[in-house]
């Protein structure tokens, strides 16, 4: 049906152009066929000077060349015409061609051609553009000074416990189906606007006050951009919800510095918690290494005592071995030992063969025990 429309239109097309040309060719040959009728000799003043003026008279061969220069004058428009069909779509942009209105293709980036204006137009969303749409507040200016405009039917919601929070967010937006996006959504903004406010009304309401405000921020916009995409979906809007952030989340304002002392306590008992486990994460593994090195030391040390054990064991069965064969030798040599290990912790006198018993005795200490050689 589209081909027929377009033969048809491209056939009253050609019959145009060539309408108006013949029009416009036998409009300016009849106009200078009258003025070659009219164009004379128009006497002068007599006493004018210069005598008589002379109106030049456009022969046949003029208003030849004037009808070609009409033709080419109409063939650099048609050719204009036609080259204004010639467009360009940028890196983060997809062509959407449309016949007469309705769509027809989707071309890539690059060079292209459609029939010119009002046969083919072509739109150019861009693909890659991050749209933003505010819910609970506008934004009035950004420079030097910002200044928002609060909306608090859009921002104030119900919560699971029955209490009234204040959510100002914003939603993060691309085209993912150009066709879907400009065909069948009027509105693409207000339509996410609308889900955006349904989603996190859902959310926030399944929801207790404490979690909202405080540790449940992140599992909200996660659950809320998945609700969002979902219901975009169902009506073929063709975007894709990028993130859904939470902007300003507050209690009423009658009841606001209660939940402000709640918040100082929460954070209170999670620094405490926190230091207790960095004191938990220094102290244990110091525990820990003391253990070890103590486990560590103590079968060193039960390492060594058997191998003194066992050397001393050694040894005793190499002297029993030999006190089996030649006791007497062993005695003699045990007992040398023996006063050679003991000799250099005690006192010693020389004495010569002339010292009596009672000379002896003198040299002896009387009472106890003698400290520096540790002999009663």
């Amino acid at each position: 049906m589209i081909q027929l429309v377009g033969q048809i239109f491209l056939k009253s097309i050609k019959k145009w152009i060539h309408y108006l040309l013949n029009s416009i060719s036998t409009i300016l040959a009849h106009n200078l066929l009258r003025m070659k009728s009219y164009c004379n000799i128009i006497n002068m003043d007599d006493n004018n000077e210069f005598g008589r003026k002379i109106i030049p008279i456009y022969d046949s061969k003029t208003i030849r060349l004037l009808k070609k220069l009409s033709y080419l004058i109409l063939a650099v428009l048609l050719g204009i015409y036609i080259l204004s069909g010639i467009y360009v779509i940028g890196p983060n942009e997809v062509g959407i061609v449309k016949f007469f209105g309705e769509f027809v293709r989707q071309v890539p980036p690059g060079i292209h051609y459609h029939l010119p204006y009002p046969i083919e137009t072509v739109i150019k969303p861009k693909i890659t553009e991050v749209r933003r749409v505010e819910i609970g507040f506008r934004t009035l200016s950004t420079e030097p000074i910002p200044r928002y405009q609060y909306l608090p039917e859009e921002s104030l919601m119900l919560t699971g416990d029955e209490n009234i929070v204040d959510c100002q967010y914003t939603v993060q937006y691309r085209i993912s189906d150009p066709y879907l996006f400009l065909f069948k959504v009027k509105d693409v903004d207000s339509a996410v606007k609308k889900a955006a406010e349904s989603a996190l009304r859902e959310i926030v309401g399944k929801k207790q006050i404490d979690e909202v405000l405080t540790s449940g921020k992140s599992e909200i916009q996660e659950e809320t951009k998945i609700l969002i995409q979902s219901i975009l979906d169902r009506y073929e809007s063709g975007v894709q919800v990028i993130a859904v952030q939470l902007q300003d989340v507050q209690p009423p304002e009658a009841v606001v510095a209660a939940f402000k002392d709640v918040a100082s306590a929460r954070e209170d008992k999670v620094r405490f918690v926190n230091e207790a486990e960095g004191y938990r994460s220094e102290v244990i593994p110091n525990a820990r290494g003391q253990a070890e090195q103590i486990i560590k030391e103590a079968e060193a040390g039960r390492e060594k005592i058997v191998k003194e054990a066992e050397g001393d064991t050694a040894r005793f069965l190499q002297i029993l071995r030999e006190y089996s064969l030649n006791q007497e030798v062993t005695r003699t040599r045990l007992y040398l030992e023996t006063i050679q290990k003991a000799l250099p912790l005690a006192q010693k006198y020389l004495i010569d063969s002339s010292t009596t018993a009672q000379d002896i005795l003198k040299l002896l200490p009387l009472t106890g025990k003698d400290n520096s050689t540790g002999v009663d």
